[in-house]
């Protein structure tokens, strides 16, 4: 039997989540409803076919989804993505899962960026493989240092994980670092994976920034792999859809038979909705009142870092929906298991624990996440509630013990 570590994040929110009154651990845009689906597009026909006979469908996924996915992909700089480069899964939990399954076994090494969602580098352990973290910190804005990169690199690396934006930071690794990433795995024939399911939520790129960092799709390496779904940017978790897309049809095709072994096909009715969320009249519309949402709602929570400031601290997401927050006493991280428990039984508000949920060893104490693109009065009502417990009940949560 394979023996896999336990997933921390996924059971702390199905431990907490059903019950919290003010959950800001939800990591997806504010879900959204068909009827909304139907505004966004500004048509008055239903967004499911219901004369529709429910077969298997498409295996692979219907022509036109797979379509409206590879047009995620288009690029001036590159040829367009066929619809035969994409592979439709249950989820990006799925998506990775597929990746990972189809190319990693005993004797591999993979280099996974790091802090991230547990799955990309719990998963290749659980095969077999040895992992390398390519840890980023909070003191360089969680950048990447690429000379490390270089030195983690062994003969049987076999893949490179990434993460953009990052789960749990809001991170970006902008196309210059990007494109050394690319020259150094093409030098060494090594697959990239990169796990873009936040993008495309660029919300806050400065001045210095004219453009969202494109996908790792876009540099002319064919073997690099993205994968993506419907929850997060696209505010539809409930239809559980995502996607495996690459240049390479030897990936695509490994994928693929991997995943005849574990899934036939998708939901018709969630291929149906996901096809009409990505067409052209709906996902701008749906995009554009997304990233209004993240930019509104994270001034909020940067109104309250500053109030807090010296007890909480944090580098400013700049895309995604998640921010990583630290607590601390004089300087002491707080013990940010014992921080969320306290806030969650004092007035239901939820958060993650970075240590327990995103960390390995001493990483990541006194950090929290707080998904901050929740409906509007969510984010409202739950930053309200944790003020009220800094003010009373922070006192209580015990410093970290080394």
């Amino acid at each position: 039997m394979v023996k896999i570590e336990a997933f921390a994040v996924e059971q702390w929110m199905d431990l907490y989540e059903i019950n919290a009154k003010h959950n800001l651990a939800e990591t997806c845009c504010a879900s959204v409803s068909l009827k909304d689906l139907q505004h966004f597009s500004g048509q008055d026909s239903s967004v499911i076919d219901i004369s529709h006979k429910q077969t298997y469908g498409a295996i692979r996924g219907s022509e036109g989804l797979r379509s409206n996915i590879a047009n995620l992909y288009s690029s001036n700089s590159v040829p367009s993505l066929a619809p035969e480069n994409v592979l439709v899964t249950n989820g990006a939990i799925q998506a990775n899962f597929l990746t990972l399954y189809s190319f990693v076994g005993p004797g591999d090494h993979v280099i996974c960026h790091y802090p991230t969602y547990q799955q990309l580098y719990s998963v290749p352990r659980s095969f077999g493989a040895e992992v390398s973290l390519w840890k980023s910190s909070e003191k360089d804005d969680w950048k990447l240092n690429l000379e490390e990169l270089k030195s983690l690199i062994q003969p049987n690396t076999k893949l490179i994980i990434i993460n953009n934006p990052q789960n749990p930071t809001g991170a970006i690794i902008q196309r210059k670092e990007m494109q050394e990433i690319v020259n150094i795995a093409k030098q060494n024939q090594i697959i990239i994976h990169c796990d873009e399911v936040y993008r495309p939520l660029f919300h806050s790129l400065g001045p210095e920034e004219p453009e969202n960092p494109p996908s790792i799709l876009d540099f002319g390496y064919e073997k690099t792999i993205s994968t993506s779904s419907m929850s997060k940017a696209f505010s539809l978790a409930g239809i559980r859809l995502g996607w495996i897309a690459s240049r390479s049809s030897e990936i695509i095709e490994a994928c693929a038979s991997a995943r005849d072994y574990t899934l036939i096909s998708v939901s018709q009715l969630d291929d149906s909705v996901a096809t009409h969320a990505l067409s052209p009249v709906c996902i701008g519309n749906l995009l554009k009142r997304n990233i209004e949402l993240a930019q509104q709602n994270l001034k909020d929570v940067e109104d309250f870092v500053r109030d807090y400031e010296g007890t909480a601290t944090w580098v400013r997401p700049r895309a995604g929906t998640t921010a990583f927050i630290k607590f601390s006493k004089n300087g002491v991280p707080v013990d940010d298991v014992a921080f969320c428990q306290h806030l969650y039984e004092k007035n239901g508000t939820m958060l993650a624990p970075g240590s327990q949920c995103f960390g390995e060893g001493n990483d990541f104490k006194g950090f929290v996440r707080m998904g901050y693109v929740p409906e509007r009065q969510v984010l409202v009502d739950g930053l309200k509630a944790i003020r009220a417990f800094m003010e009373k009940g922070f006192e209580d949560v015990p410093l970290l013990k080394e």
